[in-house]
């Protein structure tokens, strides 16, 4: 008998292979932000301003890879460093207006790629869904010990 959970992974891989759930590449010269900047923006808006180290803590990454991430990401105007508002050391990375526009722009998008697949889909099953997918994602969390802030 196969597991559900061979279902799941199955399915997640599917999932994956979509496009417009997968955007790669930075900034494009078509203004869509590449994933990793689309989540580095998402928890820094969540979050308020996070140093390389803070950065480096929420997404298990190393500074190095950090220090890429956030360059590219200074280069394309998303982010700005800034003197740390509680008064330490380190400089922190804060959203620019830029920034968060391209996030609301590219957060737009998706979700109306989403009311585009489910929009035959109850309300209750979309609800449905997306506390699975809370649950999933909070118990991912939990294991890797890097919960992610939520609204």
């Amino acid at each position: 008998m196969v597991r559900p959970t061979h279902e799941v992974e199955y399915e997640q891989m599917l999932l994956s292979r979509h496009g417009w759930m997968n955007h790669r590449g930075g900034r494009t010269k078509d203004g869509v932000l590449e994933r990793s900047a689309y989540i580095l923006l998402s928890r820094i808006r969540i979050q308020g301003p996070m140093s390389i180290g803070e950065l480096s803590d929420a997404f298990g990454l190393d500074a190095s890879t950090l220090n890429r991430q956030t360059a590219a990401a200074m280069r394309a105007g998303l982010v700005e460093r800034i003197p740390d508002p509680d008064g330490g050391m380190a400089r922190k990375f804060r959203i620019t207006d830029e920034g968060a526009r391209l996030l609301d722009e590219e957060r737009q998008g998706l979700i109306s790629s989403l009311d585009r697949v489910m929009a035959d889909w109850p309300e209750e099953d979309i609800a449905a869904f997306a506390s699975y997918l809370r649950r999933f994602n909070t118990d991912i969390e939990r294991i890797g010990g890097r919960p992610w802030p939520r609204p």
